[in-house]
């Protein structure tokens, strides 16, 4: 039986005549791409792809597939958002899952976006960090998942689909101006989740030492309050700094090291139309307070 999925990636690879095109479009992996043409040849019996040089090009069988394909999937997405426009999104759920700075500044506003739009869908939010927001996300215990990740982060599992939403820069947080990370060679610093722990780590190192990391918070207010009482100093995200600002304290960001935030969905596209009125909403709300 033929699948739609595997449809949609023939379209696709058709569209673009490369496999790496046609995953970027998708938002798959090359391999995933390469799976779903080898199961779709297993499933009609008939080659449709073939390698040339670097490059592939469809066979005839292929040609005619994926010109059948593509008319299925456009009549599947015209069938979805006439069904979507005939409901108007009057009711449902969508459930988010993301950690502390971002929903203390970014939801909120992409909550009241969404409501504005579609008053009749409940929204759910829960507060964890990124490993656990994936782990619900996998689940099925949430739609979509606000997480950031380092440059040195390792790469998610496949199956999940990353749309980057914006770069939010470090700052060294201390209780005098002007100072840098290499005049705390000596001090002691407040480490936060073991995420930021981690890149605590590295940016110091960076620098020509290992923090000495004696407190531990991954609440960024108490952080804060720490440092004003110079018990020590140490990074926080812009979005920490945007929720809330301790008197007391001095902020100089850290070039080239930010913190990149994506939303996250799970599974293959499309989305239901709650979850994509969702990610509209959140990127509408960072739109506006860019």
């Amino acid at each position: 039986m033929l699948n739609l999925t595997q449809l949609a990636v023939l379209a696709a690879v058709a569209r673009h005549s490369s496999v790496t095109e046609a995953a970027k479009e998708l938002h798959y992996t090359q391999p995933a791409v390469s799976h779903h043409l080898a199961r779709l040849e297993t499933a009609t019996g008939a080659k449709l792809i073939q390698r040339v040089g670097r490059g592939i090009r469809l066979t005839p069988q292929g040609e005619l597939l994926a010109a059948r394909a593509a008319e299925i999937v456009g009549r599947v997405g015209a069938a979805e958002t006439e069904l979507a426009a005939r409901v108007g999104l009057r009711a449902g759920r969508v459930r988010l899952a993301g950690f502390q700075s971002v929903l203390s500044t970014i939801v909120p506003k992409a909550a009241a976006t969404l409501a504005r739009a579609h008053p009749g869908i409940e929204l759910g939010l829960v507060d964890v960090h990124p490993v656990e927001a994936l782990r619900l996300l996998r689940a099925g215990e949430i739609d979509v998942a606000l997480i950031f990740r380092y440059a040195d982060t390792p790469r998610e599992e496949e199956g999940l689909r990353l749309v980057h939403l914006l770069d939010d820069p470090i700052y060294l947080v201390t209780y005098e101006s002007g100072q840098t990370i290499a005049d705390h060679r000596d001090s002691t610093w407040i480490g936060g989740c073991v995420r930021c722990r981690e890149e605590l780590v590295t940016v110091c190192q960076r620098a020509g030492f290992t923090p000495r990391i004696s407190l531990v918070s991954d609440d960024m207010v108490v952080m804060q309050t720490l440092v004003a009482a110079r018990m020590g100093v140490t990074t926080l995200p812009g979005l920490a700094l945007r929720a809330h600002r301790e008197p007391g304290i001095h902020a100089v960001e850290i070039p080239d090291n930010p913190r990149q935030i994506y939303a996250v969905t799970y599974g293959d596209p499309p989305d239901p139309p709650a979850t994509t009125a969702l990610l509209q909403a959140i990127q509408a709300s960072i739109r506006m307070t860019a």
